[in-house]
């Protein structure tokens, strides 16, 4: 999972979650508002960010701004991802399979955001066990990471795509 420099990059983002929370103390409740946000540029680079605040527009200024210091590049076939993979981050698991030309985005909530903004048009997602959005947008994201083309696997054994497809 290498990491990409946005200092020069146009990035679309997408706030998946807001969430209120509060802090008691001896004078009484603090609340403060934490939000997730997805950038990416739409062509195969994506990262996603968490910020907190007391206030709405600050929360999501700041988790945009760690999400841009958190960009991986993914691999992608066409508009689709090469093959199936099941991401997996603490309790919530994600299950991404390739899907022909025209099938669109198949995914709810977190997922969409996701693969939305990393640029996929086609995709067949579920999502597993938790539905957490933090959780759901970690395992998504490491399940992209972990995608790899046929490329990349014949370069690592020493061999071509012809060699190892047969």
């Amino acid at each position: 999972m290498a990491l990409i420099d946005a200092s020069n990059m146009e990035l679309e983002e997408k706030v998946v979650a807001i969430n209120r929370v509060s802090k008691t103390v001896k004078g009484g409740r603090i609340m403060k508002f934490s939000a997730l946000v997805v950038v990416g540029d739409g062509n195969g680079i994506v990262g996603f960010g968490i910020g907190k605040s007391g206030e709405v527009p600050d929360a999501i200024r700041k988790a945009i701004q760690d999400a841009k210091k958190n960009l991986i590049r993914i691999s992608l076939r066409g508009t689709t991802i090469p093959h199936e993979i099941i991401g997996k981050f603490g309790a919530g698991e994600v299950l991404m399979r390739p899907a022909a030309a025209g099938t669109g985005v198949i995914a709810g909530g977190p997922v969409r955001a996701v693969v939305e903004i990393a640029g996929i048009k086609d995709i067949r997602t579920k999502s597993l066990r938790s539905n957490n959005p933090y959780n759901v947008v970690r395992a998504t994201i490491n399940g992209l990471a972990n995608v790899r083309s046929a490329e990349t696997v014949a370069a690592l054994r020493g061999k071509t795509v012809k060699e190892m497809l047969g």
